[in-house]
């Protein structure tokens, strides 16, 4: 009995293993969403699966933002070349260095874009960092400075540095002035400067979101090993941070939505990136307790299994005792029934011998 249960439980890992082994990437998702109980069976699949996993949902997070920041920047551009041709002074741009003809900062404040400076004669990091703390406080914006642009948007975590030279460069602008600009976004030869934006946001975006994920996957892996010591469960760290990992899945999804539904309809949540790891930690300890259940479940049924087999071991036990102690009583009744026939034997040849000594003595006559 206690072989074949082995066998089925062998059997029921072997079809867990086939069934998590080359899974898509979308069934994981579904799966780290409803089908918690399978974190430990995704668990075992490594840490390269689950970083790879953690991986693409990044890359799809960073696609997101770079996306509507790019069309942002794109409504920006429009709107901003009007201004620029009936407004904004006469600028030129040489070999990295950017210089408008006005000896005061130009702050522009914009609902869609945020506050956006101005200011190509400053080179003092400390004014620099009072404008950036201006464009932090209203959410976004954007610094232009003579060497390099620094843009904040509420879908970026920071800021991000445009230097003019290393962007520039590589469409082989060097030189341009205010007209240049013009005629530039005129004949749409700007697109080639808009692929440029993306890919540098894509990877900022990227390097940002994937350092942050990992980190909270450390931090939520951390309290769930914790947990796991207080239960008494034996787990490898690494385990129980894949499965963080796979618990961060929802958690990642509900930002995406956030992170849209906050450019789109400029709506926030003040303690968003609370309720972003209380989510992920509650999916953790929910798998950690429900494989806890489970073991329990298991043990309960081994201890059956365990009682079982000592009632067929004493039972057994039992019925060899009887069978030796029939054999036994075979074996007397069988030594009985062989001294009475010897008994009998030598009572009927007694009485032969008897007989044929009381005889009378003519009788042969």
């Amino acid at each position: 009995m206690a072989s074949e249960d082995k066998k089925s439980n062998v059997e029921e890992k072997k079809e867990q293993y086939k069934e998590t082994k080359g899974m898509g990437f979308f069934k994981k998702v579904k799966y780290s969403i409803v089908n918690i109980e399978k974190y430990p069976e995704m668990a075992t699949e490594g840490l390269g699966k689950a970083t790879g996993y953690i991986a693409k949902l990044v890359v799809i997070l960073s696609v997101v933002l770079s996306v509507w920041t790019l069309y942002q920047t794109y409504q920006m551009v429009n709107e901003g070349t009007t201004y620029l041709e009936n407004e904004f002074p006469e600028f030129s741009y040489s070999n990295g260095t950017l210089t408008v003809d006005t000896q005061e900062p130009i702050i522009l404040q914009n609902e869609q874009f945020g506050k956006i400076i101005v200011d190509t004669n400053i080179d003092s990091e400390e004014t620099i960092n009072q404008y950036l703390n201006q464009i932090n406080e209203n959410g976004m914006g954007a610094l232009i400075l003579k060497d390099r642009a620094i843009l904040k948007n509420i879908t970026m975590i920071g800021e991000v540095s445009y230097r003019y030279q290393e962007s520039l460069n590589s469409m082989n602008l060097t030189e341009f002035n205010k007209q240049d600009v013009i005629q530039y976004v005129h004949n749409g030869q700007i697109n080639t400067l808009y692929f440029s934006i993306f890919i540098t946001l894509f990877i900022y975006s990227f390097a940002m979101y994937f350092v942050n994920t990992i980190w909270y996957a450390l931090i939520i892996g951390a309290v769930g090993y914790f947990t796991m010591w207080i239960l008494k469960m034996r787990m490898r760290f690494v385990a129980t941070f894949n499965m963080a990992v796979y618990a961060l899945t929802l958690s990642t999804i509900l930002n995406i939505i956030y992170l849209l539904v906050n450019i789109i309809f400029n709506f926030t949540i003040e303690y968003f990136s609370i309720m972003y790891i209380t989510v992920a930690t509650i999916y953790l300890l929910a798998a950690i307790f429900i494989l806890k259940t489970d073991l329990m479940k298991k043990q309960a049924e081994v201890m059956k299994i365990v009682e079982a087999q000592q009632m067929i071991r004493k039972e057994l036990e039992e019925q060899e005792k009887e069978k030796k102690e029939n054999e036994k009583d075979k074996e007397e009744r069988k030594k009985q029934d062989k001294e009475e026939t010897k008994d009998k034997k030598e009572k009927n040849k007694g009485s032969k011998r008897d007989a044929k000594h009381d005889e009378p003595e003519g009788s042969n006559a």
